[in-house]
């Protein structure tokens, strides 16, 4: 089972016949972003799994406790986790000292696509973190994406968003508040 749910997602990571489209492109797209909190998982601890960035610097994802997290599940393929970066970029910035906005792609080939989608964005606070055999997607019970969990600061699950979601409004940053005030 597990080899099939690889191969299916391998064959998610083909390049597409069209280039994702831009933010700029999508106008009026975020008002029909249908992602939705479940808080099912809520409990369940952040895998302590490494990601890299392009350099090679690993990072252990399970030595993050200490201030709550955003883990986003991503891919340079995928539409909806394009138009989200944008607003997660935003978020890291609005909520600086509160939450750490952690950005993982999902691309198979690693920084060859992640570095020059990042450098043509120019993020402000995103950093490049990558998970080329998704190990992170398994271990989350992922599958689909984009996928974004809220982590408390002692590394436990309290929400998660699977599917695209707007993450600029105001409503977001109030159930992020609320989710970590308990």
């Amino acid at each position: 089972m597990l080899a099939g749910l690889g191969l299916a997602l391998s064959a998610c990571d083909r390049e597409a016949a069209e280039p994702a489209q831009e933010q700029g492109d999508l106008d009026g797209t975020k008002q029909s972003l249908s992602g939705v909190i479940d808080d099912r998982r809520a409990g369940d601890l952040l895998p302590a799994i490494n990601v890299v960035d392009p350099a090679g610097k690993q990072r252990n994802l399970g030595a993050l406790q200490g201030m709550p997290v955003l883990v986003n599940l991503w891919a340079t393929w995928c539409a909806p986790c394009v138009v989200e970066m944008p607003m997660l970029d935003d978020l890291a910035a609005d909520m600086d000292g509160e939450l750490r906005v952690l950005t993982v792609s999902q691309d198979l080939q690693g920084a060859e696509k992640v570095e020059p989608f990042f450098a043509k964005m120019q993020f402000d606070r995103l950093e490049p973190w990558m998970d080329p055999e998704n190990q992170l997607g398994f271990g989350l019970g992922g599958g689909q994406l984009p996928l974004t969990i809220l982590y408390d600061e002692n590394g436990q699950e309290l929400w998660r968003v699977t599917g695209e979601y707007d993450w600029s409004s105001a409503e977001t940053q109030e159930a992020i508040r609320a989710a970590l005030a308990g």
